[in-house]
């Protein structure tokens, strides 16, 4: 790794960060603790892991002597073994999170830790009591449902946490969602920084194609970003809709705008999708369904299918799960939920399509599984937001901030690199189309 993992500070801040501050010590806590430091400590004696304790126990394959091809394997290290058994009792795998966050554990590599378990999630856990996972675990709170009431905070909590942030690690199109490369297979894993930003170019550029943009078609675009996608579809002579419940977003992108010379062919205004009308010949959307809820799958797609003029074309971009995973865990509450981001849920094919089908006009006709892409543009950014480790702090994102942010992304990574998680980019039409789409 090309930098230095920040530190959790001995003393935290509690009124920033109430759940890392202070070590759960409740009764539940306490029972909970014991039964999950047992269930964790058997769970990982089979795994291709080393996980390190104080006192110089190894557990893991890794007990066992090197990994096959004498390779070594990842390790975890247990600082505080109580504290850890403690937060992930206590709250399962948000306590995984937040006991990374407070220091309870560290790992060399903490993408590739993260990889054995994403690789084994269903398993970890003994079938009976993953049975009882909906009796003990929290669901989604209410307030983070995505009515129109709440969905402007859920987005704000992370989109609106600072432009400068996100322009620390993000290559200079502010694009932040998954590049598509020139390259595949094992050449993916060696791409370059200096590769992102006509990547993400090239990511924009075959979703314009494939909903048809070109001189003089009504764009919608149902989540902005940062203008990126807005400027290239007005570069191609079209004109361009969008909308944003970020505020941040939107001030930078139409700044990009005006600069670019477009201020007349983009509109951008902080609107919820759900209030979008007219008629559009295209609409694109990237990796934003994903911010929708499961319970609002249905408006996101019936909203897009009446604002969709005859003969016109969707073209979305889906971060998707395995449709099993999805149905097992959709009102739970994570780790990514509750620091991350909150309301989402992200959906599977099988879902995107059956929703589709049985509730709206619209029909798949294309799809474009472009995980391992993701993973290579995680950790780009990965690599990018470390390096720059001491300007993020300057911003006021401490160190227990930052080990939040690698977290996030070595654990979105490991999901990409092992099929857990996947992204498609999907083409839609009017049942009524002739065709697919070309």
């Amino acid at each position: 790794m090309p930098y230095t993992v920040p530190q959790a500070p001995v003393t935290i801040d509690a009124a920033i960060w109430p759940s890392i501050a202070t070590v759960p010590t409740s009764l539940k806590a306490r029972v909970a603790g014991r039964a999950a430091d047992a269930i964790f400590k058997a769970a990982v004696r089979s795994l291709p892991l080393a996980v390190r304790y104080p006192d110089g126990t190894v557990l893991g394959k890794a007990s066992l002597g090197q990994a096959p091809g004498g390779t070594a394997y990842p390790v975890m290290t247990i600082n505080r073994p109580e504290a850890f058994a403690a937060r992930l009792g206590d709250g399962g795998l948000i306590g995984l999170g937040e006991s990374y966050m407070a220091g309870d554990w560290d790992a060399d590599d903490l993408t590739a830790v993260m990889e054995v378990f994403a690789a084994r999630v269903g398993t970890l856990v003994p079938e009976p009591l993953q049975k009882l996972r909906g009796l003990y675990l929290p669901r989604q709170p209410r307030k983070e449902r995505n009515t129109e009431k709440n969905t402007r905070s859920n987005i704000s909590r992370h989109y609106d946490l600072s432009n400068e942030l996100f322009a620390s690690f993000l290559d200079r199109t502010m694009t932040y969602s998954s590049a598509l490369f020139p390259e595949s297979g094992d050449a993916l894993r060696t791409v370059a920084w200096d590769g992102l930003a006509a990547a993400q170019q090239a990511k924009i550029d075959r979703l314009l194609d494939k909903a048809g943009v070109k001189e003089g078609t009504r764009v919608l675009e149902i989540g902005t970003g940062w203008g990126e996608l807005a400027l290239r579809a007005a570069a191609r002579g079209a004109t361009v809709y969008s909308v944003t419940l970020s505020s941040e977003q939107q001030e930078l992108a139409r700044q990009r705008v005006a600069d670019a010379g477009y201020a007349d062919a983009v509109t951008i205004e902080l609107k919820d999708y759900r209030a979008v009308e007219g008629e559009y010949d295209a609409v694109v959307s990237v990796e934003m369904i994903e911010a929708v809820g499961f319970e609002y799958w249905a408006t996101y797609f019936q909203t897009i299918e009446r604002v969709l003029a005859p003969g016109g074309k969707v073209a979305i971009q889906a971060i998707t799960i395995a449709h099993d995973r999805l149905m097992a865990t959709r009102t739970s509450y994570t780790w990514v939920h509750k620091y991350i981001f909150p309301g989402g849920v992200i959906p599977s094919v099988r879902a995107i399509e059956d929703i589709t089908e049985k509730q709206t006009g619209l029909r798949v006709r294309e799809r474009l599984a472009m995980g391992e892409h993701y993973a290579q543009t995680l950790r780009l950014w990965e690599e990018r937001f470390m390096g720059r480790a001491e300007e993020v702090g300057a911003m006021g994102f401490d160190a227990i901030f930052q080990r939040m942010w690698l977290f996030y992304l070595c654990y979105s990574r490991a999901g990409f690199e092992t099929g857990y998680l996947d992204v498609q980019q999907i083409v839609l039409d009017h049942a009524s189309s002739k065709g697919a789409a070309a």
